[in-house]
């Protein structure tokens, strides 16, 4: 009896990757080992950074938030210490918002907490 191999969805698995892999460099998107090999890899960078970004966005709230106070005498820790003395509820996200694009109301939370 003749091995039964299952050409059609062998190609169309690899044919899945290939045209994951159009625009790569090189042999990266023809040859269908080194696409197969990029193609993985790029999926744990995508992972990995999933989770990165979070660190990255908390760190640029951070660095808008210090910027802020700065122009009021307050370094960030200080503040940060005072607004949850206070129990104001505001997250690194709002604030960093209320420091770049409505300066007047971060100035009055600045006050409130001074």
């Amino acid at each position: 009896m003749p091995r039964s191999v299952n050409h059609v969805a062998s190609r169309a698995r690899r044919k899945k990757i290939l045209n994951r892999t159009k625009g790569y460099f090189g042999k990266r998107k023809n040859v269908w080992t080194v696409a197969k090999n990029t193609w993985e890899k790029g999926q744990q960078f995508a992972y990995r950074d999933r989770k990165a970004k979070k660190g990255a966005f908390r760190s640029l709230w951070i660095t808008r938030i210090n910027a802020g106070v700065r122009e009021y005498g307050l370094s960030y820790s200080a503040f940060m210490g005072m607004i949850s003395k206070k129990g104001i509820a505001l997250n690194r996200k709002a604030l960093a918002d209320l420091a770049m694009n409505n300066p007047e109301a971060f100035k009055a939370i600045v006050d409130l907490v001074k």
